[in-house]
């Protein structure tokens, strides 16, 4: 059986020394009063919900899967999952970042971001029950009427209802324009939706009462397109004028797809025949509310491979360290042993430390977006408000692509770790692998972000965002640079920092005479940034360690945050110069392939 330790002292690490984000919280009116023991303490109670709770279900829960009754449409979840979440739902874990005038707790993002981690760590399939029901409530938080945001939105912060976002259609994925169900406008002001949605997370289940779809569908005179989607409120259950649960609305689950993996969670056919929907925002605005609920998911998916890794890299560590077979190459290490553990062996490290390097360099960049989210929407000044938004923006399609084609990565190397035993099911590690595989494919695969990168957010605005994380990258190189303890960590990220804009300004040009060259460029640009970030962390966590240590600090969290990055900086960074060189390679060795492909 795997083993979990929430990795809190990693997260206290990251948000109070590093980010100091209780000094951006004081800026703040409604968090100005929320000190350091306060996240600790609710994040030390968030750790024992998802190690005794949920962490005990994920292997049973991935065996079980969820079963779907035909003839009721109703699906039954693994066993103790529904128990769980009402567990959940008593314990206020729901409302931790929700706002207090709907019943929520009105805790800083970065305290639902922590928990977030820990509960994918322990049951990612488990945790997207609740996890998409935070999306659907920012999208109606921001874009609801009044009427629709009392309706719904306090059931929600309660956890009491569920929610989902119904987009995928059978005939197109993450082309929407392509979508065809249908929205007709009743005389009451509602709406009868007739479609049908597939690969819908957590579309059907028994844990909650209510499920609240958020459904994009076309108006009769909608223009083609993606300009003529909307959005629209469509629950399970009709909800009366006071509050109570009414008839069965047409809305249903018409089937469940057998997955590669997250088979804990009900990845629902759902078929729309008449159902009763209410319009969120404007007509044919529709993507306008979605992306809020979409960025939301994508910052969510990132996690979810975040939480993967860490978990993936503690039993691989426990393993390697157990584990004995063969002897050091440098002469025994255990000698009162008939072998060696496998953690001498240098390449057994490479895989350990890539894990370890990739998780905490990965909660770094989370834990920095979710304080991006927190001053976009609560900052009193407009222009942090504003700033906020536009650096969001930049490193969301890097969370979510970065996180995950990492997290593929390290939970394979993990998995390596154990040998022939890594592929067995009682140890988890191959389930972490077919759970974390979606994450690169759901959400937008990393193609389109990679494309939604490049294309929109860098060269779209010839490159003003990507230049302000310069400047974050240029302050820490001019306060750093001639730190000589800091060079091996400043050095190589200066240079790709001024390596990236002239890059950047390379495929730009060459886009400018055949758009071929963003998509052929954009995959590799995408690493090659999210290198720029993760470097950019890797170096201020060390510049801290070094500090601490210099001030005489004993403790050998830092001389093990130095280590791990030494590591990055020489084995996973150096990635860069063959990213840029593949790049560079051009469109026409991918183009010019019609006889290749025939």
């Amino acid at each position: 059986m795997p083993v979990y330790n929430p990795p809190l002292r990693d997260m206290q690490f990251v948000m109070h020394e590093v980010l100091k984000v209780t000094d951006d919280f004081k800026d703040m009116p409604q968090h100005a009063e929320v000190d350091v023991d306060t996240i600790n303490a609710v994040l030390e109670e968030a750790g024992k919900f998802a190690t005794q709770v949920i962490f005990p279900l994920n292997i049973s829960g991935d065996t079980e899967g969820c079963t779907l009754d035909q003839k009721t449409h109703e699906v039954k979840t693994p066993a103790g999952f529904k128990e769980a979440y009402k567990t959940y739902v008593e314990g206020g874990w729901a409302a931790l970042s929700c706002d207090p005038g709907f019943g929520g707790q009105g805790l800083p993002l970065v305290v639902n971001q922590c928990f977030y981690e820990m509960m994918n760590s322990a049951n990612q399939a488990w945790t997207m029950y609740p996890g998409l029901t935070h999306g659907a409530y920012a999208a109606l938080h921001t874009y609801g009427t009044d009427d629709q945001k009392k309706t719904y939105l306090p059931k929600m912060t309660s956890g009491e209802w569920t929610g989902t976002m119904c987009l995928t259609e059978p005939h197109c994925g993450t082309d929407l324009g392509l979508m065809r169900t249908k929205a007709e406008p009743q005389a009451d002001g509602t709406y009868k939706l007739t479609g049908n949605k597939i690969f819908i997370s957590a579309g059907e289940h028994d844990m909650a009462e209510n499920i609240i779809h958020l459904v994009l569908a076309r108006l009769p005179d909608a223009p083609p397109g993606i300009k003529g989607v909307s959005l629209f409120i469509v629950p399970k259950f009709n909800v009366k004028a006071d509050g109570s649960l009414g008839e069965r609305n047409g809305i249903y689950c018409g089937g469940l797809e057998h997955k590669m993996g997250i088979h804990g969670n009900a990845t629902a056919q759902i078929v729309i025949d008449g159902a009763v929907g209410t319009i969120v925002g404007q007509p044919n605005k529709g993507m306008q509310a979605m992306f809020v609920m979409m960025n939301a998911a994508r910052l969510g998916v990132g996690n979810q491979s975040l939480g993967l890794t860490e978990v993936a890299y503690q039993n691989a560590l426990a393993y390697a360290k157990d584990r004995i077979q063969m002897r050091s190459l440098t002469g025994p290490k255990a000698k009162d042993k008939p072998a060696d553990p496998i953690i001498v062996h240098p390449d057994v490290r490479r895989m350990l430390l890539t894990a370890k390097a990739y998780a905490e360099g990965g909660r770094a960049l989370a834990i920095f977006c979710s304080v991006l989210l927190e001053k976009a929407h609560n900052h009193p000044d407009e222009k942090v408000r504003k700033d906020s938004d536009e650096m969001l923006s930049l490193l969301t399609p890097i969370t979510k692509a970065f996180l995950t084609d990492n997290g593929y990565n390290a939970t394979t190397q993990c998995q390596q770790v154990f040998g022939g035993h890594g592929y067995i099911k009682e140890w988890g590690m191959e389930q972490f692998v077919r759970d974390a595989r979606i994450n690169m494919i759901y959400e937008g695969t990393n193609t389109i972000q990679s494309l939604d990168l490049l294309g929109r957010k860098v060269l779209g605005n010839n490159g003003a965002t990507l230049k302000k994380f310069g400047k974050l990258v240029g302050a820490l190189v001019m306060d750093e640079g001639v730190n000589e303890k800091m060079a091996e960590f400043i050095n190589p990220l200066a240079v790709l920092g001024e390596q990236i804009t002239k890059f950047t300004t390379e495929i730009g040009f060459k886009g400018l005479q055949n758009a071929d060259e963003v998509g052929a460029a954009a995959v590799d640009y995408l690493r090659v940034a999210g290198h720029l970030v993760f470097g950019y962390f890797w170096a201020r966590m060390a510049q801290v360690a070094l500090r601490e240590i210099a001030a005489g600090n004993t403790d050998p969290f830092y001389t093990a945050k130095l280590q791990t990055a030494r590591f990055y900086f020489a084995r996973l960074f150096p990635e860069t110069a063959s990213l840029m060189r593949t790049a560079r390679a051009g469109s026409k060795v991918l183009m010019d392939t019609d006889a290749a492909l025939a």
